[in-house]
C-alpha cells in the first residue's frame, strides 16, 4: 500500500444479499488498492442475526424475503476495521460511494433524526452502530428484492394508474412483484402500526449514506428509484399518480406516503461529509465526502458506457438508450446508471446454468469446458436448436419446460445439444431486446466466464451482428468506486475523464468482428432468429405459467 500523504482514494461499498463488499481505487492513478468481502453467514461478526442458508430471515408467509438492518450496520463496522487492519490509511479515503441491492429498503421512525444525530458526537465512537441506531426503525426488518408476495398489490397499482401501458410510460417498467412501491403497500396493509410510525423510507443504497453522514434525510438517487414503481422515469420526480395508486386506502393516503419518501437527487452527487463517529472510531478524515449512491445494477453498469451483456448463471443485458426508449412488453426495466446515464435492464433467469446442465448430461462437470469447446468447433453457427427452461422465466415471461430438440436425430450428441442450447438462449436475449436496442456497429461488451470461449464469443458477434469484446468482471462495488471518483472530482470542479479511467480500471479484451457466414445464418437466408422466435413462442404457449 502506497503511504503517499497526498494519496486520494475512493471507496466503493456494495451491500448485497449475501455480503458487504469493498473496493478502493486511487483516484489519480486508477490503481485498485484494496478488495474485500464480508459474507454475512461466514463471518463471525455478522452471522448472529438469524438469517438462513438463503440469507433471509425465517418467513411468516410464502414469498416473503427480509433481512435484519442491524446486520448491515454491523458489516459496516466490520469492513472499516478490516480495511484499517489491511494497512490502508482510511484518512486518505476522500470519497465513499454505495451500491445497494435494488428494491431493498428500511423504515425509519420519528426518532431517527435524534438517534442519527448521536453519530456526530465523539462519545458515540465507544459504541457499535447496531447499538447506536437500533432504536431508529419502525418496521424492524428490511424487505429485499427476493420478495414475491405482492401480486395483489402490483395488480392494484397497475390497474389504478390505467393499465400496463400507462404503468410503463410513467415508471419505465411494468409492476414487478419485487419493486419497492408494491412492497411498501403490503407492509402498510399487514403492519399498519409500523407504517403509521414511519417517518422516512430509505432504500438500502441510501440508508448506508444516511448512516455515514448521520442524516436520515439524505435523498434517494434517481437511478435506484427506478426500481420503486413510484418515480416518473422521464421527469425524475415522484409521480403523483403512482404514489396515489400505491397509497390508495392506506393511512395518510398519498400525502402520507409522499411525506415518507426522501427527496430525489442524481446518483453521483455529494450528500454530505462523513459523521464524527467514523472519524473517531475508524480514522476517516472529517472532510471525506459521501456520495448519494445507487443500486447494484446501476453501479455495475458505470464502467461500461456502451451495451453490456453479462453471461452468468442468469443473463443480464444492459442496453444504453436515449432515455425515451422503453420496453412496451414490460420484460425489461428502464433505469439510470450510477452517473445518471439511461439504460434498459433485461434479466433472463435461464442462463449459463442451462449450458452447465447440458454438459452435465454428457458426463462433464460444471468446470469441464474443453470437451464442450471442442464440440462447438465441429458445428457451424445456426445449425441446431435445443430449448431448455428449467426455471420460470421473466425475459420473456414464460413457464418452465424440459429439454426439447427441434432437429430430428437418431443419436443426439454434445455438439448438437450444446451449440443448440447456447444459440437459443442467446437468441432469446437478442430477440426480446430488439425493441429497445438501436442498430449499431458499436462494440458490444461481454462479461462472465463464457468470454473465455472463442466459439461462444463468435456466436454472440453473429447473433448481434456487431463487434464484441470481453470485459473483465467488475461488479457493483467497483462501479460505485468509479462513480465515487467522478463525483468527488465533479464536487471539487476537477476534470475527470470517466471513459479513460474506466478503461484503466476494467480491462477490455480484443475486438471480435462478426463472421459474414454466421450473420447470414442468423439474419439472412438461414433465418435462424426468425425460426427461433416462431418455435420458442409455440413452446411457451404449450408450457404456460403454472
Amino acid at each position: 500500500m502506497n503511504s503517499n500523504n497526498n494519496q486520494r482514494l475512493a471507496l466503493g461499498l456494495d451491500s448485497s444479499t449475501q455480503s458487504l463488499s469493498a473496493i478502493i481505487i486511487d483516484i489519480d492513478t486508477a490503481e485498485k488498492c484494496f478488495e474485500h468481502s464480508i459474507d454475512y453467514r461466514a463471518d463471525a461478526r455478522t452471522n448472529g442475526f438469524g438469517i438462513g442458508e438463503d440469507y433471509i430471515l425465517p418467513t411468516k408467509s410464502e414469498g416473503e424475503a427480509e433481512q435484519p438492518p442491524l446486520m448491515y450496520l454491523t458489516s459496516l463496522d466490520a469492513m472499516f476495521a478490516d480495511i484499517r487492519e489491511s494497512g490502508v490509511t482510511l484518512e486518505h479515503i476522500v470519497a465513499i460511494n454505495t451500491s445497494g441491492q435494488q428494491h431493498g429498503h428500511v423504515y425509519l421512525n420519528r426518532n431517527a433524526g435524534h438517534i442519527f444525530s448521536n453519530l456526530q458526537t465523539e462519545e458515540s465512537s465507544t459504541l457499535e452502530l447496531k447499538t447506536l441506531l437500533g432504536g431508529a426503525f419502525s418496521y424492524y426488518n428490511a424487505p429485499i428484492w427476493m420478495t414475491a408476495n405482492t401480486v395483489a398489490q402490483t395488480e392494484h397499482v397497475r390497474d389504478a394508474v390505467g393499465g400496463k401501458a400507462e404503468m410503463i410510460k410513467r415508471s419505465g417498467s411494468d409492476a414487478p412483484l419485487r419493486f419497492t412501491g408494491a412492497v411498501i403497500r403490503r407492509v402498510a396493509e399487514q403492519s399498519s402500526r409500523s407504517y403509521a410510525a414511519t417517518d422516512k423510507i430509505q432504500l438500502i443504497s441510501s440508508f448506508i449514506p444516511a448512516v455515514l453522514t448521520g442524516n436520515p434525510l439524505v435523498p434517494i438517487d434517481t437511478g435506484n428509484a427506478c426500481g420503486m414503481s413510484l418515480m416518473n422515469y422521464r421527469d425524475k420526480v415522484w409521480d403523483a399518480e403512482l404514489v396515489a395508486a400505491t397509497a390508495d386506502d392506506l393511512p395518510g393516503g398519498s400525502e402520507g406516503l409522499l411525506a415518507k419518501l426522501p427527496e430525489l437527487a442524481p446518483p453521483d452527487s455529494v450528500v454530505g461529509n462523513i459523521a464524527t463517529y467514523f472519524v473517531e472510531k475508524h480514522g476517516f478524515d472529517s472532510e471525506c465526502a459521501i456520495v448519494t449512491g445507487s443500486g447494484d445494477n446501476p453501479q455495475a453498469k458505470v464502467p461500461v458506457a456502451g451495451d453490456l451483456l453479462s453471461l452468468g448463471t442468469s443473463f443480464v443485458n444492459m442496453v444504453s438508450t436515449d432515455g425515451d426508449t422503453l420496453d412496451p412488453e414490460g420484460f425489461a426495466n428502464a433505469m439510470y446508471d450510477g452517473i445518471g446515464r439511461p439504460f434498459m435492464f433485461g434479466c433472463r433467469t435461464n442462463g449459463a446454468m442451462v449450458w452447465d446442465a447440458v454438459r452435465n448430461n454428457y458426463g462433464f462437470s460444471k468446470e469441464e469446458y474443453e470437451p464442450a469447446e471442442a464440440a462447438l468447433e465441429q458445428v457451424s453457427p445456426g445449425q441446431f436448436m435445443t430449448f431448455w427452461q428449467p426455471k420460470t422465466e421473466s425475459f420473456p415471461v414464460s413457464g418452465a419446460f424440459e429439454l426439447i430438440r427441434t432437429n430430428e436425430s437418431d443419436s443426439p450428441n454434445l455438439a448438437e445439444d450444446y451449440s443448440g442450447v447456447i444459440e437459443t438462449s442467446l437468441a432469446a436475449v437478442y430477440v426480446y431486446s430488439q425493441v429497445f436496442t438501436k442498430q449499431t456497429q458499436d462494440t458490444l461488451y461481454v462479461t462472465g466466464g463464457a468470454t473465455d470461449s472463442s466459439q461462444i464469443m463468435r456466436r454472440v458477434a453473429g447473433i448481434w451482428n456487431r463487434p464484441v469484446a470481453s470485459v473483465e468482471k467488475g461488479g457493483a462495488a467497483l462501479g460505485a468506486a468509479v462513480a465515487g471518483s467522478k463525483a468527488y472530482c465533479d464536487h471539487k470542479s476537477e476534470t475527470f475523464d470517466i471513459e479513460k479511467f474506466s478503461t484503466e480500471v476494467l480491462k477490455r479484451g480484443e475486438i471480435i468482428e462478426p463472421v459474414a457466414a454466421d450473420v447470414a445464418a442468423y439474419h439472412g437466408d438461414g433465418n435462424y432468429l426468425e425460426r427461433f422466435r416462431e418455435t420458442y413462442e409455440r413452446i411457451i404457449r404449450e408450457n404456460p405459467l403454472s
